[in-house]
């Protein structure tokens, strides 16, 4: 199995369901994102514009096949801090600009090997975690229980409300007409992935998706028409503005103010936007990498101009800043995409869309796309992985679901740190074991100790090689073999020097080296 590379369009029968599936998986979560981040419904169609970009202008200009950018959930605090700080929208958009020229300068200092540095046992527990965000943070949708906005991932919310709390209040307030319309939509995706119905040619080129969202339109007007008690309105349908007129959507496009150059806290802010969206694009292109069935390698530098290209052009039109998207990119994944055509569908969609429909677009309940969602955080965190996981052993395993915990209980990137601090202790913990092969053989005249020092000796494997010279028997020999090890750090030498010519005579140790010419020379005082 391997897509084709020569020609993007020949992979259009794939691609473009799978562009529709994300175009309707990402249009609630940009105006999601837009209002959490701004706070002003008038500022709603900024999501749309960083959704746009990020699908064609990110899409075409990415080295990624598969992955999706658009605004993220995980700057929405930083979003929402900035334009307080800065005293103006316009402001804000100035420092998305230099943020996305700090990408782009950062892409052709080769930054993007930061993304190389990501365990992959952290990679798969974000993935996890994400999927069981999804799901946890979807139930509301699906119950008709929309208090907070679609996209949300952060475990504690601003009305003091968690997680937990949320999935439970929406049992206490459910509406029926959300749960009727998701409880359909899951039944009709569930039947959609069987074998028997992939084979309908109408079902290879139309999405499924696509079927629950009209099903879940047209119940929604039967309700109105025939039971008003139980219809959606409002919170619980899409909200994307209506421009009544040409000059009016022209209104919708922002543009930055030039004179917030002189604020230096547009440069804090700039840099802060930097950093934060270049780890999380980092984060999901690994784990995007990861979830590729063709298994193609990003490059990350690239991935990064790209990013910053796209974060200026948004800035310049009054779009929020973007990343890519882990939730949108399992979604096209998902949806059978080969190529970046199902990206740059997407976002080509999204933009006719809001121009010539969004009157339509604004019948379709959440609770549809709330089911669509909880699939695909089902397929992100099956038990499968957890059994491998588990198979792989607790170096593997532990950091893994402690990942999970950590994103679950805090957001993604506190979650992803806390991921790495464990996985980095286990990786110590290994170096420290194998930093040299030790033998031990017993004569008459004393013991002799071969110390054979691994190829690459650093000075993390200075506590073990000192602990053990530390240990070694009085009136033995010891043997240090370092002509196998293509590297010895200056600080390993030191030790082994200063063990010769001070703790090896005190306890009558003779004491030999091979392939280490260097210690002699390693300057002592």
């Amino acid at each position: 199995m391997s897509a084709n590379k020569n020609s993007l369009f020949s992979n259009l029968k794939y691609d473009f369901p799978a562009g529709l599936v994300v175009y309707l998986v990402a249009l609630p979560l940009c105006l999601g994102v837009a209002l959490a981040s701004t706070g002003r419904p008038d500022l709603l169609f900024s999501g749309i514009i960083s959704g746009v970009i990020g699908g064609i202008v990110i899409g075409l200009l990415s080295g990624s096949a598969l992955g999706v950018s658009g605004p993220a959930a995980g700057l929405v605090v930083i979003v929402l801090t900035a334009i307080e700080t800065l005293g103006s929208f316009e402001a804000f958009l100035l420092a998305v600009v230099i943020a996305g020229a700090i990408q782009l300068i950062a892409g052709f200092l080769n930054a993007g090997i930061i993304g190389y540095y990501f365990p992959s046992s952290v990679i798969k527990g974000m993935l996890a975690a994400i999927g069981i965000t999804l799901i946890l943070k979807e139930i509301p949708h699906a119950f008709g229980y929309d208090a907070d906005f679609m996209g949300d991932e952060a475990f504690s919310q601003k009305d003091g409300q968690n997680t937990f709390t949320e999935v439970y209040n929406a049992i206490r307030y459910s509406s029926t007409g959300a749960i009727i319309i998701s409880a359909i939509s899951l039944g009709l995706l569930l039947l959609f992935d069987k074998p028997f119905v992939k084979r309908i040619e109408l079902f290879k080129f139309l999405p499924g998706a696509l079927f629950v969202v009209l099903i879940g339109i047209a119940l929604n007007l039967v309700f109105i028409n025939f039971f008003p008690s139980i219809a959606l309105s409002g919170e619980h349908l899409v909200q994307l503005p209506v421009a009544s007129s040409a000059s009016e959507f022209i209104s919708f496009f922002k543009h930055p103010d030039f004179s917030a150059f002189t604020n230096v806290n547009v440069y804090t802010v700039a840099f802060t936007l930097a950093i934060v969206a270049s780890l999380e694009t980092l984060l999901s292109v690994e784990a995007t990498d990861k979830l590729d069935p063709y298994k193609r390698n990003t490059p990350t530098n690239r991935e990064l101009k790209a990013q910053g290209i796209g974060n200026m052009i948004s800035g310049l039109l009054g779009g929020l800043p973007v990343t890519q998207v882990i939730v949108r990119s399992s979604a096209n994944i998902e949806s059978g995409a080969r190529t970046k055509m199902g990206t740059v569908t997407h976002g080509s969609i999204l933009l006719l869309s809001a121009i010539f429909i969004p009157t339509y677009l604004n019948y379709i309940p959440l609770a549809s796309l709330a089911a669509i969602l909880l699939v695909v955080g089902y397929k992100l965190s099956k038990l499968q992985l957890y059994r491998g996981m588990y198979n792989l052993g607790k170096e593997q395993f532990i950091p893994f679901i402690v990942t999970i915990i950590a994103i679950l209980s805090t957001d993604l990137l506190k979650g992803i740190a806390v991921g790495m601090v464990i996985a980095i202790y286990f990786i110590l913990r290994k170096n420290y074991k194998h930093s040299y092969h030790y033998k031990k053989e017993e004569y008459k005249d004393g013991d002799v100790i071969t110390l054979v020092l691994s190829e690459e000796v650093t000075f993390l494997n200075k506590g073990s090689i000192g602990h053990t010279l530390d240990n070694l028997p009085e009136n033995s020999k010891v043997i240090i073999d370092g002509s196998k090890s293509m590297n010895i750090d200056y600080d390993v030498l030191e030790i082994i020097q200063e063990f010769r010519k001070h703790a090896a005579p005190a306890k009558n140790i003779t004491v030999e080296t091979r392939g280490i010419e260097s210690v002699s020379s390693v300057g002592g005082h």
